[in-house]
Order: structure tokens, then C-alpha cells, then sequence
């Protein structure tokens, strides 16, 4: 009798070990996808980051690129403007000059 008392009550121990270690092993998994939720978080939080980064860094670079174009282009304009004045000055004064001679 005393046997069976004690296979029983090894059984049950047996049995609350087991549900121990399922309830340990439920609470590691909910911790590791806890973690790893985290981890997830904090690395699209780093990726929106450079992300932002990267569009103001492009923003900034195109910004600066249209403005020396834009500066180059009224340098052009402007030297142009000069060089097509001379001409039409000379061409007046050769046609005036045509006109009196």
C-alpha cells in the first residue's frame, strides 16, 4: 500500500513538473517574441531614420545642384545677352554707316 501511495505521489510531482516546465517554456516563448517584437520595432524605427536622413541629405544636395545650375545659367544668359549686344551694335553702326555712305 505504502508503494502505491508513493508511485502515486511520484506521478503526481511527475505531473506538476511537467506542467512547470510548460508553463516555463510558454512564458520563455512569450518573452523571446516579446524580444524579438522589440528588436523589430527598433530596427524599422533605425530604417524610417536613415530613410529620413537620406531624403533630406537628397533634398539638401539636389537644393544646392538647382541653385549652381540656375547660377550658371544666368552667368550664360547674361553673357550671352553681352556678346549678341555687341553684335547688335556693330550691325546698327554698319547699317547707319551703309545709310550715310
Amino acid at each position: 500500500m505504502e508503494l502505491i501511495k508513493q508511485i502515486k505521489q511520484a506521478e503526481a510531482q511527475a505531473q506538476e513538473l511537467i506542467e512547470r516546465a510548460k508553463a516555463d517554456a510558454a512564458q520563455a516563448a512569450d518573452e523571446s517574441r516579446k524580444k524579438r517584437a522589440a528588436a523589430q520595432a527598433e530596427a524599422d524605427a533605425e530604417r524610417r531614420k536613415a530613410i529620413a536622413a537620406a531624403v533630406a541629405k537628397a533634398r539638401e544636395e539636389g537644393q544646392r545642384e538647382a541653385d549652381a545650375l540656375k547660377a550658371e545659367a544666368d552667368e550664360r544668359r547674361q553673357a550671352l545677352r553681352r556678346e549678341t549686344e555687341a553684335r547688335m551694335d556693330a550691325a546698327a553702326d554698319k547699317v547707319v554707316n551703309y545709310l550715310r555712305g
